[in-house]
């Protein structure tokens, strides 16, 4: 009986590790893109502890999109030494993270972490993310242990910092 426990507990470590593992990894010009398929992406969008997480959905092809992210930079280099994480997801095109998603990253300087979503099926993915998400972006999401704020919406850089002080405290 034992011997089944620990080889459920470690199927299920495996299990979890491979859910978070990118389905491709791009390298250009020394910056480095993890791509996710939604379920590779949703622990990210969960995670259970006392860091609060800004989660913006974003593409390059997107002008509210890139004209709002200054904020999120200026947000994660003023709470860098707090329990604060800014994430990035481009939405971009998989044929486009080499030619337009990273020399974009590169032109602009983003420090804040940058993975790609390159999941198709966005039909099976979007209300997963939030039942109120119609898909349109920029889409941020808001959130620590708990409290939680989803906003299909741009934002200025004082209004993003309200909203995270709000679920910060």
């Amino acid at each position: 009986m034992r011997s089944v426990i620990v080889w459920y507990v470690l199927f299920a470590v495996a299990v979890s590790v491979k859910a978070q593992q990118p389905v491709k990894v791009f390298v250009k010009d020394g910056v480095t893109i993890s791509s996710y398929d939604f379920n590779g992406l949703a622990p990210l969008l969960n995670k259970q502890n006392d860091t609060t997480y800004v989660i913006n959905f974003w593409a390059t092809w997107c002008k509210p999109c890139v004209e709002e992210l200054p904020h999120f930079e200026k947000l994660h280099a003023n709470f860098k030494d707090q329990k604060v994480k800014v994430l990035l997801v481009s939405l971009d095109l998989p044929k486009q993270v080499e030619s337009n998603l990273i020399p974009y990253i590169r032109k602009k300087q983003l420090q804040s972490y940058v993975v790609h979503l390159g999941d198709p099926d966005m039909n099976s993915w979007i209300n997963k993310v939030d039942p109120q998400w119609s898909g349109a972006i920029p889409a941020t999401i808001i959130y620590n242990g708990r409290k939680r704020k989803f906003y299909e919406q741009s934002f200025s850089y004082e209004q993003l910092q309200t909203e995270l002080e709000k679920i910060k405290n």
